[in-house]
């Protein structure tokens, strides 16, 4: 995997778009491009494509909820004013198509794209832009905490949003562009939140159709959806397929077109089986391994240092990704604009690790569980490894497998002593993740681990509230040092997105960030 970029080429291209978009440019009506996949022609309509998911979504509302497989499908449903760039490093007008900003930078006034409509055909104004962003950053939990500096929302005109600011803001467009801020129709349609989100309306490529939980989900063609002639094809349907080798059979069956998340020992001979096209997508996604502080003896530095300096890295890209991948030095992924290349993080270091653990509460070891999602092979041989390698720090691991969907719902209501999880991120600024994982009064309590360190929680959100790049740099940096020494999760590695689908699927494209832009997806015969 060849990482593409370094911190100051991504600020230089964030910086460039944002001013691009506040003189009011890139007004533009289409989709981003997308990388076909097996192009065979011009695009043709129709066709049911079904995405063999490594687990079912948790739910369709958009502002409270955390988990990929639940996003992926409803950011074809909703829309934001503002949506991520192919490249993953800046963001471009979608429902909106310009916008002006107050010589003190707390006022922005947009304009909305001319004639989009709700899947019920029913006009999209500013109204249901003020109502939905509002629903966002006054909800309770989820993601409120990215609209934070916003004051008011108003709409003057069925056409003009004006979003008045408490203080300049700098991820404003960024954090915008996440699909918590996707539109959805004022005041539910007449609906109440919870029956609202159970057929979900928006003004996405596709529609709702139906929901069998822990079996498939699927979404149809929306005829009124603002880009003509898109989407192609008819249909999609997720389905539930946690075990890895279902997924892959499913595929070349013939019965799912992708299959997300093939594991890695499969993807070599993925590339050359006839049928297949092995996709490895640039990549936000970093792999942790998380530490619960509200279980002992987590709450000692000393022992998540230990387990840090415990862990072979550069062994797990080999043994785990085959290769494909870069062991992890900080939170930050290399793609996410103020990554800082020069955070050390905890690397191999057997001598140091018996040290840290001779200076715990623990010098003599414990016994302890990993949590993982059942059928996830990957998963699996990582816990198999961690328990070798903690074994000589006197540390006994048990790895627990559960369901996917009941091992996500246990790690985010933090029943866990230690987990696996990973990170992708949603929008092009550092903003979401920095927050998310440190701060534990975000709504996700510092990453479902309850870290906290007052001074990385202070530059976290003094970062936000500054718009010097040099002086955002330096706030990020701290944040990324201390907590890496900090250790409060152990970074293992940075991956590509690994995606399979036959070649019938064109079109299909994933930006770094995860976004799946699945209107340009069409299906030859």
């Amino acid at each position: 995997m060849t990482y593409r970029t370094n911190a100051l080429k991504a600020l230089t291209v964030i910086g460039v778009l944002v001013l691009m978009a506040g003189c009011g440019s890139g007004s533009g009506s289409g989709s981003p491009s997308s990388s076909a996949s097996g192009s065979a022609g011009a695009p043709v309509h129709g066709g049911n494509l079904v995405f063999a998911a490594v687990q079912d979504a948790q739910s369709m509302n958009a502002t409270t909820v955390f988990d990929n497989n639940s996003i992926w499908i409803f950011e074809q449903i909703f829309q934001p004013l503002y949506t991520v760039t192919n490249d993953g490093k800046g963001v471009m007008p979608w429902l909106a198509t310009s916008y002006t900003v107050s010589p003190n930078k707390k006022v922005y006034t947009f304009t909305l794209r001319p004639g989009v409509k709700f899947s019920n055909g029913k006009l999209m104004t500013s109204a249901d832009v003020k109502f939905s962003i509002d629903q966002n950053r006054k909800a309770t939990k989820g993601w409120a905490y990215l609209d934070t500096a916003i004051k008011s929302v108003d709409d003057p005109s069925p056409e003009t949003v004006v979003i008045n600011l408490k203080y300049p803001w700098a991820p404003i467009l960024a954090d915008l562009s996440l699909f918590a801020n996707g539109i959805v129709p004022n005041n539910y349609g007449g609906e109440t939140e919870a029956a609202f989100y159970t057929h979900p309306i928006g003004t996405g490529p596709f529609k709702w159709d139906y929901w069998h939980k822990g079996s498939a989900l699927k979404l149809v063609r929306n005829p009124f959806y603002w880009q003509q002639g898109k989407p192609y094809l008819n249909s999609i349907t997720w389905t539930d397929v946690p075990n890895d080798n279902t997924r892959q059979l499913q595929l070349k069956g013939g019965q799912a077109q992708i299959d997300q998340t093939p594991a890695w020992s499969t993807v070599s001979s993925l590339k050359s089986t006839p049928g297949i096209i092995m996709h490895l997508f640039n990549s936000t996604q970093t792999n942790y391994l998380a530490f619960n502080e509200l279980r002992k003896p987590f709450q000692d530095a000393h022992v998540r240092k230990a387990i840090s300096l415990a862990i072979d890295r550069n062994a797990l890209v080999k043994a785990v990704l085959f290769g494909n991948g870069k062991p992890a030095n900080s939170l930050f992924p290399p793609q996410v604009p103020y990554y800082d290349p020069s955070t050390p993080g905890y690397q191999f270091n057997l001598a140091q690790a018996k040290q840290q653990m001779a200076q715990s509460s623990v010098p003599h070891g414990f016994t302890t569980t990993i949590l993982i999602p059942a059928g996830n092979s990957d998963y699996l041989t990582i816990s198999t490894i961690l328990q070798a390698e903690l074994k000589p720090l006197g540390i006994k691991v048990n790895i627990q497998q559960l369901d996917p969907n009941t091992a996500n719902a246990n790690f985010q209501a933090q029943k866990y002593d230690m987990s696996l999880t990973l990170w992708t991120m949603d929008i092009p600024d550092p903003d979401e993740l920095a927050t998310f994982a440190v701060d534990p009064n975000s709504g996700a309590k510092s990453f479902f681990t309850s870290y906290n360190n007052p001074q990385v929680v202070k530059d976290t959100h003094a970062a936000e509230k500054t718009l010097n790049t040099t002086q955002r740099q330096n706030l990020y940096n701290f944040v990324q040092s201390q907590s890496a020494k900090d250790a409060f999760m152990a970074f293992l590695y940075y991956s590509p997105y690994p995606y399979a689908t036959t070649t019938s699927v064109h079109g299909f494209y994933v930006t770094p960030l995860g976004n799946m832009h699945m209107e340009n997806v069409w299906l030859s015969k």
